[in-house]
């Protein structure tokens, strides 16, 4: 797992409430060579594991990326894997639009701040354990919806357009995160349809072997990211490893 970097390497695991996230820091507790791995999130569970850290804060709100920054201090970070992500809230009203009609603006202003500006953001805190001299590899959640060049069917318009921001912010952290950082890769991922809460209320005609676990989803993702290097930084790549257009 993870071939480049370091044995002992820090891991942080943002989303780890979710399942995708979780999935993510099982499979790296069940790897040995991870000497810390932080699992961040609004309420990430407790693995028996010496290695294995929670921090309990929500970074979509005002004072969550500061407790990161305390919580982080200036220690080196060799791994960061951003899974917050969100597509629906029952409790908000929130559902995937099907046409221009359906458009609300406060839809629009929640799903770029938590799919766009959070992940931005997170970046901008961990920027002092991210820069040097050491391997460090930075992946953050995207969609395929979220890919301007691939949109053939339309509706969707927040998710899409808050991932396609996503997408843009990423790559641009990652033109200037190379400076800091010659040994810096940022990656968006597209994990494929996965059978998590984000998922399940459109998962009916989705074929069964197109609905992947996330344990899948999180060994595949943590392959993908390691067969990446700093030349392939900026880019967007499926759980398959295989480029996405933007």
């Amino acid at each position: 797992m993870l071939p480049t970097l370091p044995s002992g390497f820090t891991a942080l695991v943002t989303g780890a409430s979710g399942g995708i996230g979780g999935a993510l820091v099982e499979a790296l507790l069940a790897d040995p060579r991870p000497g810390r791995v932080i699992a961040v999130g609004r309420c990430p569970p407790a693995m028996e594991d010496p290695r294995h850290e929670t921090l309990a804060i929500d970074l979509t709100r005002e004072g969550g990326h500061q407790a990161l920054a305390e919580r982080m201090g200036e220690a080196p970070l060799h791994l960061l894997f951003n899974a917050i992500g969100t597509l629906h809230d029952t409790n908000l009203g929130i559902h995937p639009e099907k046409k221009l009609d359906d458009l609300n603006p406060a839809s629009l202003t929640h799903l770029f701040h938590v799919n766009a500006v959070a992940p931005a953001l997170l970046l901008q805190t961990l920027q002092p354990n991210l820069k040097g001299k050491h391997t460090a590899l930075v992946a953050s959640l995207s969609a395929r919806v979220g890919s301007i060049g691939d949109n053939r069917l339309g509706g969707w318009y927040a998710y899409r357009a808050s991932k396609a921001a996503h997408n843009m912010l990423m790559r641009t952290a990652a033109i200037e995160l190379k400076r800091l950082n010659p040994q810096l890769t940022v990656v968006c991922l597209h994990p494929g349809t996965t059978d998590t809460g984000l998922s399940r209320p459109f998962q009916a005609r989705v074929p069964a072997e197109q609905l992947l676990s996330p344990r899948f989803v999180a060994s595949r993702l943590l392959t993908v990211l390691g067969e990446c290097g700093p030349e392939s930084s900026g880019s967007f790549l499926d759980w398959a490893g295989k480029p996405i257009p933007w």
